[in-house]
């Protein structure tokens, strides 16, 4: 199989998981959605070692065509060369409060896909971490280290982009207060409440 077949349908497919994932984890506007990204994997390559602009142009137009409805800021996580930096959007970075780092992605330092989002996104610039609400590895890159605690995986449809393997997680606050917690909000008069016994709480 060519490279030119194995990008055909790349867009619709990031499209559509992102799709399931955002559904999934309800993300929302102007929430973080990072990607870890390995052209090379999705050509049937091992990482880092044959990845191409074209297929990070089908990979970018995917999330784009998703982020139109949903609203997310997508983040792009660079390659170990750059520590696994990430290509945000400075409205992004400023919004939460990152700081940017000095470096510019190409696709031998940083990686195809972060070269080619650098280049595309408004106001692109890098920083060194981020606290993600979902995110989607598309090669088994490791994007763990940037979603929030707790990370809650999400089954997609579409089990491969391309010739790589693809896993996708949103994040959920920590449940916390142990046997007695409640956490869900219920109407008043719903009978829930729960008599305290004295001096055991505020």
């Amino acid at each position: 199989m060519s490279g030119t077949d194995k990008i055909t349908n790349i867009a619709s497919d990031v499209e559509q998981i992102i799709r399931e994932l955002a559904e999934a984890g309800n993300l929302g506007k102007g929430q973080l959605l990072v990607v870890g990204t390995s052209t090379s994997e999705v050509l049937g390559h091992r990482i880092g070692t044959s990845g191409t602009v074209e297929t990070a142009a089908q990979i970018f137009a995917g999330v784009e065509a998703a982020r139109r409805d949903i609203g997310f800021y997508p983040v792009f996580q660079c390659c170990e060369h750059l520590n696994r930096a990430l290509v945000i959007e400075r409205e992004a970075a400023e919004k939460y409060g990152l700081e940017e780092v000095a470096a510019v992605p190409v696709p031998k330092a940083g990686g195809s896909m972060a070269a080619y989002a650098y280049r595309q996104l408004h106001g692109a610039c890098l920083v060194e971490t981020i606290a993600a609400h979902a995110g989607i590895d598309i090669g088994d890159t490791f994007i763990g280290m940037h979603l929030r605690r707790v990370a809650v995986p999400v089954r997609p449809s579409i089990k491969n982009i391309g010739s790589a393997h693809v896993t996708m997680a949103y994040a959920r606050p920590k449940l916390i207060g142990g046997a007695r917690a409640v956490y869900t909000s219920e109407p008043e008069g719903s009978g829930l409440a729960v008599e305290q016994s004295p001096g055991t709480c505020d």
